[in-house]
């Protein structure tokens, strides 16, 4: 792990948590997937600050009045990342995680995610807004919460539309590191291995294309970014500049699903 990079992401930006890409919520994320571990300084200063946001009951309160046509609009991407990043570095035990857990189950939709939709005929959730819940919940032990947004995602064959079996989004199968909110092959596939379903064989064609993906030196390659570089100007500027070892780690994180699959 650079450490030049994790400084750079324990910094204290004064700007408000979700701010992107330099919030508290962000460098949360990126620390946790660099895999500091638990009780790290710099990851539990970021992680006050977003668990403060996303927990706070007023803010709660207002996403919970989003009901439209029996369905609770929400980025419930927010609340399942801070969710999951807490557990990864200690943080179980803490009341404002059940509070976020119990909020998240009690607005998945009937088949299995989430969306922030406001749209009254929208009923399908939304792939962005499902993989982080999935992934909080699953650290945080929502069996049920979890087997259901699994299913979800194996109806969709991780990637494919469950109705003419093509992409459901043509980006789905770049490889990007970070992913931020956004889904894609490799945070889907990640997803159902938190949730132990690799096995399932409707995560074949999925892992037929990661492994599809490898060089011919055994590693990943970032094919495009959702970030522009530090002092860059206008929006999604990161804090630090990733270059190469977004590489690394997209390799590392492919490695392990492949691993957990049994193809690696």
């Amino acid at each position: 792990m650079r450490s030049d990079v994790v400084s750079g992401l324990s910094q204290d930006r004064g700007v408000q948590a979700y701010s992107k890409w330099g919030g508290a919520f962000w460098r949360l994320i990126s620390l946790v997937d660099l895999g500091v571990t638990e009780g790290h300084r710099g990851a539990l200063a970021a992680a006050e600050a977003a668990l403060e946001w996303a927990s706070s009951p007023r803010r709660l309160a207002e996403i919970h009045r989003r009901r439209i046509d029996g369905r609770v609009r929400r980025c419930a991407s927010q609340e399942g990342q801070v969710l999951r990043c807490c557990l990864a570095i200690g943080l179980r035990g803490d009341p404002r995680l059940d509070t976020l857990a119990e909020s998240l189950v009690e607005t998945q939709w009937p088949d299995g995610g989430w969306n922030c939709d406001r749209k009254p005929h929208v009923t399908h959730s939304s792939f962005n807004e499902t993989w982080g819940p999935i992934l909080g919940l699953a650290a945080y032990g929502a069996d049920e919460a979890v087997g259901r947004g699994a299913e979800f995602l194996l109806a969709h064959r991780v990637i494919y539309s469950h109705r003419t079996g093509d992409l459901a989004h043509h980006a789905f199968p770049a490889l990007r590191f970070p992913a931020y909110w956004h889904y894609g092959l490799l945070p889907g596939l990640r997803t159902v291995h938190a949730c132990g379903r690799l096995d399932d064989p409707r995560t074949a064609d999925a892992l037929d294309l990661l492994e599809s993906r490898r060089r011919p030196d055994g590693t990943w390659h970032v094919e495009g970014k959702w970030w522009k570089a530090p002092g860059s100007k206008g929006s999604n500027v990161e804090v630090v500049d990733w270059s190469a070892l977004a590489d690394e780690v997209l390799t590392g994180q492919a490695q392990d699903v492949l691993a957990a699959a049994g193809r690696l």
